[in-house]
């Protein structure tokens, strides 16, 4: 009786209107209602309807994309939590800094964390473009979203740099002036590069210049640094990996045609 009762119930709720606007098919196991469950759901229509044996192998992909994506959501959830008590200010910025990680309740675990995964995602990022390139998946027809993740690479690099910065310290101020010194010789843009003559750059309008918002690193280059580290780049890179993984569920899962 127990049971009949639990069916019933089953069966009221599965056929409500409520359940059918979320689930618009039934659970039987074959090959076409499984293509359904995996295009209707929000989380598992990242994924092509049909993978090949071959690209799900640990040995062929090493995870390296899906950990990558896991840092990358580390990193937003444990920076969140660090801009809370981070002021960009170069008054503030180095003792938020120290405040954070020895005063604040996780603050160190926090910050810890996001370092690694920053760096952790740096390295993923560098082996799943060399796994991508020596199993051939940038071929045809990959070539356009190879090209997103040659992107996706740069902006991670980015990412970076411009958090490198932030905590204010002399390692930082001058890891980041070294750093950006290969603006200056970009060919054109930067006032100590090739042609810069042909653009009229100087010291003060270049591409250098242009980074640190002005000739030398300062308050305002902290503050231009603090944008582009937690909202420009952040947003850019959403952006591309929606493309990414739009294109992996067209194109399919990688791997050689």
């Amino acid at each position: 009786m127990a049971k009949l009762g639990w069916d019933e119930i089953k069966r009221q709720i599965t056929e409500s209107q409520a359940w059918q606007s979320m689930f618009r098919h039934g659970y039987e196991d074959t090959p076409r209602n499984r293509i359904l469950m995996v295009s209707g759901n929000v989380w598992l229509h990242l994924h092509p309807s049909k993978v090949q044996k071959h690209a799900v192998r640990l040995r062929f992909t090493w995870c390296m994309g899906g950990i990558t994506f896991l840092l990358f959501l580390v990193t937003v959830v444990t920076g969140i939590y660090l801009m809370f008590y981070y002021r960009p200010t170069a008054e503030y910025a180095y003792a938020d800094m120290k405040y954070l990680e020895f005063d604040m309740p996780f603050g160190m675990l926090m910050r810890n964390m996001h370092r690694w995964a920053a760096h952790g995602m740096v390295i993923a990022v560098w082996l799943h473009m060399f796994r991508v390139f020596m199993t051939g998946s940038y071929k045809p027809p990959r070539e356009f979203n190879w090209v997103v993740g040659v992107i996706l690479l740069v902006l991670t690099l980015l990412l970076s740099f411009t958090g490198y910065l932030l905590p204010w310290d002399q390692l930082s101020i001058w890891a980041v002036t070294v750093g950006s010194n290969m603006a200056r010789a970009t060919p054109l843009l930067g006032h100590g590069g090739p042609f810069h003559e042909v653009m009229g750059v100087n010291p003060i309008y270049d591409a250098r210049a242009f980074i640190f918002g002005g000739a030398e690193i300062g308050p305002h280059t902290l503050l231009r640094f603090y944008i582009l580290h937690c909202i420009f780049f952040p947003l850019l890179a959403s952006l591309f990996m929606a493309v990414h993984f739009w294109r992996i569920r067209r194109d399919g899962m990688s791997g050689p045609l």
